[in-house]
């Protein structure tokens, strides 16, 4: 999102006066600057917010496969994970019950 308004700002700066006056918020104060101070500067942060999100990316994808292959060591599952699996042998299970007559007496209340 930063690297859109940078842009769009950048963008809109290239066509104006470079001695025009120039208002940017630094840290929270507000100061006054021409165009040609300013483009530079917006140029470089635009820059190094592309870079900062590359080296995030980049560590994101690492952390990623890091997790993957601890799980896959340790063979941790989540929650829900493998309820799908389950209930597709319980499903087989419940089938087998039915038709070779075993009953048990799970979910019937007597009273």
């Amino acid at each position: 999102m930063d690297i859109n308004e940078h842009s769009l700002v950048i963008e809109t700066l290239k066509e104006v006066d470079p001695s025009r006056k120039c208002f940017r918020l630094v840290g929270g104060v507000l100061v006054e600057r021409t165009v040609k101070e300013v483009l530079p500067a917006l140029e470089s942060n635009k820059e190094q917010i592309s870079k900062l999100i590359e080296s995030i990316n980049k560590q994101m994808q690492t952390k990623g496969r890091d997790l993957t292959e601890y799980r896959e060591r340790y063979n941790i599952r989540l929650v829900g994970e493998g309820e799908a699996e389950a209930q597709g042998q319980s499903a087989a299970s419940s089938s087998d019950n039915k038709d070779g007559g075993s009953k048990s007496g799970a979910g019937v209340l007597v009273s």
